[in-house]
């Protein structure tokens, strides 16, 4: 693998391996200083606009998180399928996704409905950027890495097909804690066999 791209592709690695690590450092810090939270009765969203410590920390976990790992999206992933338009679309897709992330950081549950608006975003274009990407695995005969991109994406989406066919819990913490550690397994995945390529 050519330097330049070694090196981007090593910056992106590091970044996707950072973000689902702060984002849930931040959230679990977050949660950890309101007692009151329920993980039946509340969403994680609901943490945004406690005052003090709690929704900053809250915030800045989705805004910063989210900025990583659009620099794992355009970095990590752009050069992970430079040769491929299926996966440069997947790269699309995610990276939209994590601008998504990154608007609910920034637009927290008082900005009700912005806010809902880039956490259905985020919850959706996610699952289908992995069902895109499981298709550049496939091509390029990364078979292992297609099915494991493939059940992330349908761990990431059940939850909510789910919730809204059912109903299994009155309020979303409990999906959105599902897809999102889905989410993170696999970009943390990508991001060390990622870093291993290019240390090759």
């Amino acid at each position: 693998m050519p330097s330049q791209t070694a090196t981007k592709q090593r910056i992106g690695a590091a970044a996707g391996i950072a973000s689902p690590i702060l984002a849930f450092l931040c959230i679990l810090t977050a949660l950890a200083s309101y007692p009151s939270f329920s993980w039946t009765n509340n969403a994680l969203s609901d943490l945004s606009v406690v005052k003090g410590a709690t929704g900053v920390l809250f915030n800045f976990g989705l805004y910063a998180s989210g900025l990583l790992a659009f620099i794992f999206a355009v970095l990590g992933l752009f050069t992970h399928h430079e040769k491929s338009w299926v996966g440069q679309m997947g790269a699309v897709f995610y990276a939209a996704a994590t601008a998504s992330l990154m608007g609910i950081g920034v637009f927290n549950e008082s900005f009700s409905g912005t806010h809902y608006a880039f956490s259905v975003a985020f919850f959706v274009l996610s699952p289908i950027s992995l069902f895109i990407l499981t298709c550049a695995f496939w091509l390029a005969k990364q078979k292992e890495m297609a099915i494991f991109t493939v059940v992330t994406g349908l761990i990431a989406g059940l939850p909510w097909i789910l919730q809204f066919a059912i109903v299994y819990a009155p309020n979303v913490a409990i999906p959105e804690t599902i897809s999102g550690l889905a989410i993170s397994a696999w970009t943390i995945t990508l991001g060390i066999r990622m870093t291993k390529q290019a240390e090759k």
